[in-house]
């Protein structure tokens, strides 16, 4: 028998076109009484749903996450109710014993005895960043598939300009491409159209033009370079956009651009302040947050044997933000403590698992400024005893034994003292 902690709370099994909804009411005796209904997932089946919901006098309200199905019911019902968004992994019927009504009044029970972790759900504001955000990161992806395309026309036509340009689409490139498509299979001198910059010797990029485009590829080329000025407006419009939300969360993200590598591009920052919020009090460590970016461990023991210590699959927008800029950290010298730790791990355990390492710092630190209010700073890093140059001035004594007990001394304080005989 299971402790029942919410006497009054309803289960919500979500699909595209029904929800279907059950209240677990339960007396002083301990009796649940379950009221069972069906609605419509149209706004006016969700207002209705809200309305039975008051009517029973219920205020607290589960569902699982079914893809983007449980977006337009959590903004309907998060006016008038306390709605935890669950794990469909926490929320798992029995095999063989499922239906949509038995699947709401299993989440009723399981929420009603206080078994369902909640979801982390950011406020509206952020909710709508997060979206602009993503959808930036698309409008990122599509640009860079267009370009890969864009450079297989220049490779099959025998155009070597990715070998003399560092970039080729900057301004030199670009104008010498434009000229060939204008005028296929015409010779021509390149001096004019390259910088007084440009390393590369003339002759070089002469040699480099001297190919052949067909006009089917001339054609194709094209329409993908007008996508991609296309796709860089769409991307400048909606960049405008998220700096207008973001602007409410400036003094946050001014304490997360003084986090090593966060401080060149302020979208960076906007990223990372869409997908955790500036709110850390709903993660209770730095620890949490780790965990709930999927940059930990996992808890995978039986028998006193690990059997995997693979990362979840969590934080899929987050983690590969934080990935690329450890790689980028690690290799600079201004940023020791992230360096010299990286090289440690790396000769034990791999590049890897040593860049989520570096992750895992990266939100300790955004953690902790953000927490405290206040900019980052590397004091408490022990780097290495290579390096004294590298310790901080001045650490605390539970820093300092802190740094004792990962380096594996065994401080006689710590063990219990011993039974009397």
């Amino acid at each position: 028998m299971f402790k029942i902690f919410r006497k009054n709370c309803c289960g919500l099994d979500v699909h595209k076109t029904w929800i279907y909804a059950c209240i677990g009411i339960t007396d002083t005796n301990g009796r649940t009484d379950y009221q069972e209904s069906r609605f419509s997932s149209f706004s006016r089946g969700l207002r209705d749903l809200s309305d039975w919901l008051a009517k029973h006098g219920c205020k607290e309200v589960c569902m699982e996450s079914s893809g983007k199905y449980w977006i337009p019911v959590f903004n309907i019902l998060e006016k008038t109710c306390w709605v935890t968004l669950a794990h469909p992994k926490y929320t798992k019927p029995q095999r063989g014993n499922k239906t949509d009504r038995k699947d709401a009044k299993f989440i009723c029970d399981l929420f009603m005895c206080d078994m369902i972790k909640p979801s982390f759900i950011p406020p509206a504001d952020i909710r709508h960043l997060r979206d602009l955000m993503r959808n930036r990161f698309k409008l990122t992806n599509i640009l860079t598939g267009e370009k890969n395309r864009a450079q297989n026309c220049l490779t099959v036509s025998n155009l070597k300009l990715d070998d003399v340009f560092s970039d080729v689409f900057g301004k030199s490139a670009m104008s010498i491409t434009k000229y060939i498509l204008d005028h296929p299979g015409e010779k021509f001198d390149v001096a004019p159209f390259v910088d007084g910059r440009c390393k590369t010797p003339i002759e070089e990029i002469q040699a480099a033009v001297d190919g052949s485009i067909s006009l089917e590829q001339a054609a194709k080329l094209r329409e993908i370079l007008n996508h991609i000025d296309e796709v860089k407006t769409h991307k400048q419009n909606i960049e405008v956009e998220i700096l207008r939300l973001a602007a409410p969360y400036q003094a946050a993200l001014d304490f997360i651009r003084t986090v090593p590598g966060f401080s060149s591009d302020p979208m960076t920052a906007i990223a990372l302040i869409s997908e955790i919020g500036g709110d850390m009090s709903v993660f209770p460590t730095a620890k949490n947050l780790s965990s709930w970016a999927g940059c930990c461990p996992r808890n995978d023991s039986s028998g006193g044997k690990r059997k995997s210590t693979r990362i979840s699959r969590a934080g899929v927008y987050i983690k590969p933000l934080l990935v690329q800029i450890a790689n980028a950290i690690v290799k600079s010298d201004k940023y020791p403590e992230f360096k010299e730790r990286y090289r440690r791990l790396k000769a034990r355990r791999g590049h890897k698992k040593a860049i989520i390492v570096i992750c895992r710092m990266l939100l300790t630190a955004i953690w902790n400024v953000l927490s405290k209010c206040e900019p980052y700073s590397a004091d408490g890093y022990f780097v290495s005893t290579e390096r004294p140059d590298c310790l901080p001035k001045t650490i605390t004594s539970a820093q300092a034994l802190n740094i004792l007990r990962t380096r594996g001394v065994i401080i006689k304080d710590d063990y219990p003292p011993a039974a009397p005989a």
